[in-house]
């Protein structure tokens, strides 16, 4: 769609505060005309539905990746443990393959159709298929500011695997059109800086600050409830600004390194390239960055790739030696549990940050739904036969949670990926004829 075309398209957002250089979008508040409503209508309208997904590569410790029975009964495998408080908001997919990630070599054909269910091309020209996040993002993104938030932890690689696949398709989940990856954010401080419109000369100096005149003059006009809705999420931006600063100065000066040395800053090891050097903070600001884009309607898309396909980060908190794609290879190892029970803590610990959102008689977790995957079944047999997926949240009411749903003795048409991201895009007023290789719904959702 062309930017001319984009501005003429209503935004959700009716209210924000704005300062010099920047603008910052709102949560849901009662006393406000919000998310299309009219300002002359007594009540606003539903609150919207989000799609997040979360990508962790290599595989899981799958001897513990298991739950069975349902809701507050639920019993959760070794490596589910973090999502305990959410079994009844939880379902757990057993199953679903992606048949064009199957019997084509390992790595970079098992991860760039993720989303799309595409068939990936070898060689210089990339050729895949339109990821379900981006198909979203084409649809329904003229109803928000942003069309989509496309975040990383990790660092896109370059080159070609051995199998002759680019390794472009190791490095994104997220797909444009068949030959482009969508550009990634790794750096917290552009994400936050997209996230509050936050340009100019000025972007150093605090966005809260800048926009306080207005957040004053705004408290006057709310109801004492809302009043403390919105303290309360000024004080959670402040955090992550907060935190932001701190990483701000070092990614300018490694940019500037980089500039220095004719160097691309991708090619740079961390921390030379100015990420956070404590991976844990790295995603933990990118989840709470997503956090807020969900709730102030921001945006209603996200993909946050936690790392990419033979991933090379390292976790010397959990005790582990071994960089992430090596340790996948040991995938039956108490060091490979203790690294995908560290990345399933970040679902849990986004679906906390929404689940304790206000949002119109519910919260934004029941409004919305996560979704954690990897792209193997197994990192030491590279086994995609079965992909690991796991879901948390309601999507406005239309999920019913609580569940393991188990499509393992299925047919294949009755088990495939893109059935399921069909399915979800109905729930996000998005009805398409096919999607990737299916054609069909995902019966049981």
């Amino acid at each position: 769609m062309s930017l001319a075309k984009r501005s003429e398209q209503p935004v959700s957002r009716r209210v924000m505060l704005k300062g010099t250089g920047v603008a910052m979008a709102l949560p849901w508040l009662e006393s406000l005309p919000v998310w299309g409503a009219s300002t002359t209508g007594s009540t606003a309208s539903q609150p919207p539905r989000r799609i997040a997904v979360l990508f962790m590569a290599n595989g899981v410790a799958y001897e513990h990746w298991s739950a069975k029975g349902e809701g507050q009964e639920m019993q959760l495998g070794r490596c589910l443990e973090p999502l305990e408080p959410f079994k009844t908001k939880l379902n757990f997919i057993k199953g679903l393959f992606n048949e064009a990630a199957t019997g084509v070599g390992i790595h970079p054909g098992q991860t760039g159709n993720l989303l799309s269910g595409a068939k990936l091309q070898k060689g210089a020209e990339l050729r895949g298929g339109v990821s379900m996040d981006q198909m979203l993002a084409r649809h329904i993104g003229q109803e928000t500011l942003q069309p989509s938030l496309v975040l990383g932890c990790e660092q896109p690689t370059t080159g070609y695997h051995e199998t002759n696949f680019s390794m472009a398709y190791s490095s994104h989940i997220s797909w444009q059109d068949a030959t482009s990856p969508v550009p990634m954010e790794t750096y917290p401080a552009l994400a936050f800086d997209s996230l509050f419109e936050n340009r100019g000369v000025m972007r150093n100096r605090s966005v809260l600050d800048r926009v306080g005149e207005h957040a004053r003059s705004l408290k006057r006009q709310v109801s004492t409830s809302d009043r403390t809705k919105l303290d309360e999420y000024l004080t959670s931006v402040r955090e992550i600004e907060t935190r932001i600063e701190r990483m701000r100065s070092v990614s300018d000066k490694a940019a500037q390194r980089a500039r220095d040395k004719s160097q691309p800053l991708f090619t740079m090891k961390r921390p030379d390239n100015g990420l956070p050097e404590d991976i844990r903070e790295h995603m933990r600001l990118m989840c709470d960055i997503i956090a807020t884009a969900f709730q102030t309607d921001k945006t209603r898309i996200a993909t946050l790739l936690l790392c990419r396909d033979i991933s090379g980060l390292i976790y010397p908190f959990l005790d582990v030696r071994l960089a992430h794609h090596l340790a996948s290879h040991r995938d039956t190892t108490e060091d490979y549990l203790r690294i995908v029970r560290y990345y399933v803590g970040q679902i849990a610990y986004l679906a906390d940050r929404l689940q304790n959102m206000p949002e119109g008689e519910s919260n934004v977790l029941e409004n919305s739904l996560l979704m954690f995957m990897s792209n193997m079944w197994s990192g030491k047999n590279h086994d995609s036969t079965k992909v690991p997926l796991l879901q948390v949240g309601g999507l406005g009411g239309t999920l019913e949670t609580g569940r393991v749903l188990d499509y393992s003795r299925k047919p294949d048409e009755e088990r495939r990926l893109c059935s399921l991201y069909l399915s979800l895009m109905d729930r996000m007023g998005v009805s398409l004829d096919e999607f990737g290789d299916a054609d069909t719904r995902l019966v049981g959702l």
